[in-house]
C-alpha cells in the first residue's frame, strides 16, 4: 500500500456493476469523523466504526439482559454471546483457552489486578520489579503501591527500551518485569520475545502493556512468551470501560481474588467463603456486558481489515509525517524513525498546549501534555510534547492539515 492510496475497509474491492472495482473507504465507517476534521488522537482513544456502534445499540436494545444468572431465554442467549466474546478475545491473542481471559475495565485495572493479587501473594521483602523509562503511569504507580523496590531500564539513543542494558541489570531479586509493548508517546516497538528471554533467565515474570500494540500489530501471547498481557478496548476501536487481562492459566489458578462480591464465589457462609475458578474469580459483580459485546465487534472489525495492513498503513503515515515535520526548523522530533502509528514532537519556544489549541482552530485534533509519562518527559528534557497518532481512518490529507497547522503556529509565535 502506498501513501497516496485511499485506505480500504478490506483487502478486497467493491463491484461497481460495470466490471470495474473500487476500494472501500475506511473513513466512511466512522460516523463521528466529519468531513474536514483531522482526528490525530487515536493513541488516547480510537473513534468507533459503525459496526461497533450498532453492536452496542443492539446490546442495549433488543438483546439486553444480565448474564450467568437468569434462567430465562434472553439471559441465556446473552450469556452465550458474552462467553463467545471471551473466546473471540482468546483467538485474537492466541491464548491457550478462553479461561485465560479476564474482563476488566481497562489496562489500568488489569495491571492493578496483577499487582494486588499476584503481587500480594508472590512479592516478599527484598524482591524487586523492573520497569522502563518510557512507561505509562498506569504501569508505574500500581507497582509502587506493592512496596517492592523498582529499577528502571534506560532508553537507547533512538528512544527504544534498551534491552542490552536490561540484560545487564536484571538479577534474581527481580520477580517481575513490566514493559510497554508499544510506547504511547514514542511509538517505539519492544522486542517482546527478547524481553521475555531476559526476564525468564532469572525466573521473573513478564507483563506487557499492549494498549498501543493491539490496534496496530498482530499479537500472539504464546509466541511472545510473556506471562501477562493487558489492553483497553477503547483504543482498539471498541467501547470505553472494557479491557482485558490475559495470563497463563497456571498463574491465574495460583492468584487469589482481589475483589469480593457476586459471581466470583463458589459458596458463601458467614464462617467461610470459597471462590470460583478463573476467570470468574476475578470478575466480581455484574460485568460490563454490552462493553464485551462491543469489544467483540471491534476485534472483528480490525481483523476484517487485517492488522498487517493496518500496521503498514500507519507506518507509511508516520514516515511521511516525520519527513514533513523534519522540514520545519523549529520542530524537534522524538522516537525512532520506524514507529507504530505515533509521532511526538515539540516546537521551540511554544508550549505543546498552545500548539494543540491553534491546531484545533484548524480542525486538527492532537494530544498535548505529558501523556501520563512524566518520567519519560524528564528523560527527554521537556515538560510535555505534542503527539499526533494515527488510525485506519487517517490519510495524507490529515498530514497536510497537521503541517499547515504547524506552519500557522510558527507564524503566530514568530
Amino acid at each position: 500500500m502506498t501513501l497516496s492510496q485511499r485506505p480500504s475497509t478490506s483487502l478486497g474491492t467493491n463491484g461497481t456493476g460495470n466490471g470495474s472495482t473500487r476500494p472501500l473507504d475506511w473513513l466512511a465507517d466512522f460516523p463521528a469523523i466529519p468531513e474536514g476534521w483531522a482526528y490525530l488522537d487515536s493513541a488516547a482513544t480510537a473513534q468507533k466504526p459503525r459496526t461497533v456502534i450498532d453492536a452496542i445499540a443492539r446490546g442495549y436494545g433488543e438483546t439486553y439482559a444480565t448474564v450467568h444468572r437468569g434462567v430465562y431465554q434472553r439471559s441465556a442467549d446473552m450469556t452465550l454471546a458474552f462467553e463467545a466474546s471471551r473466546a473471540r478475545v482468546a483467538r485474537f491473542l492466541n491464548a491457550a483457552a478462553p479461561e485465560e481471559i479476564v474482563f476488566v475495565r481497562g489496562a489500568t485495572e488489569g495491571i492493578n489486578l496483577v499487582a494486588q493479587s499476584w503481587g500480594r501473594a508472590q512479592l516478599k521483602p527484598g524482591d524487586r520489579i523492573l520497569l522502563s523509562t518510557l512507561e505509562h503511569h498506569s504501569n508505574i504507580v500500581p507497582w509502587q503501591m506493592t512496596g517492592a523496590a523498582i529499577d528502571v531500564v534506560p532508553l537507547t539513543e533512538d528512544h527504544r527500551i534498551d534491552l542490552d542494558a536490561m540484560a545487564a541489570m536484571i538479577r534474581p531479586e527481580h520477580k517481575l518485569v513490566a514493559l510497554a509493548h508499544v510506547s504511547n508517546v514514542l511509538g517505539s516497538v519492544l522486542d517482546a520475545k527478547r524481553a521475555a528471554e531476559i526476564a525468564h533467565s532469572v525466573g521473573a515474570k513478564l507483563l506487557l502493556d499492549g494498549c498501543q500494540a493491539v490496534p496496530r500489530l498482530p499479537v500472539d501471547v504464546r509466541d511472545l512468551d510473556c506471562d501477562f498481557y493487558v489492553f483497553s478496548g477503547h483504543k482498539l476501536y471498541g467501547p470505553t470501560g472494557i479491557g482485558v487481562l490475559w495470563a497463563r492459566g497456571e498463574i491465574l489458578e495460583s492468584m487469589p481474588p482481589w475483589q469480593g462480591g457476586g459471581a466470583m464465589i463458589d459458596k458463601v457462609t458467614f464462617e467461610k467463603t470459597t471462590y470460583a475458578p478463573p476467570p470468574a474469580r476475578f470478575e466480581a459483580g455484574t460485568p460490563h456486558v454490552v462493553g464485551v459485546i462491543g469489544l467483540h465487534a471491534a476485534i472483528d472489525y480490525v481483523e476484517g481489515i487485517g492488522l498487517d495492513a493496518i500496521h503498514a498503513h500507519e507506518t507509511a503515515l508516520v514516515r511521511e509525517a516525520r519527513r514533513a515535520l523534519r522540514g520545519i526548523n523549529s520542530v524537534r522530533l522524538f522516537g525512532p524513525e520506524e514507529s507504530a502509528g505515533i509521532v511526538s514532537f515539540a516546537m521551540e519556544g511554544v508550549h505543546p498546549h498552545d500548539v494543540g489549541t491553534i491546531l484545533d482552530e484548524g480542525q486538527v485534533a492532537i494530544r498535548a501534555g505529558h501523556h501520563c509519562a512524566q518520567p519519560l518527559m524528564a528523560a527527554l528534557g521537556v515538560e510535555a510534547t505534542a503527539r499526533a497518532s494515527f488510525g485506519v481512518y487517517n490519510g495524507p490529507r490529515d498530514i497536510d492539515a497537521l503541517v499547515t497547522g504547524i506552519e500557522r503556529v510558527r507564524k503566530i509565535f514568530g
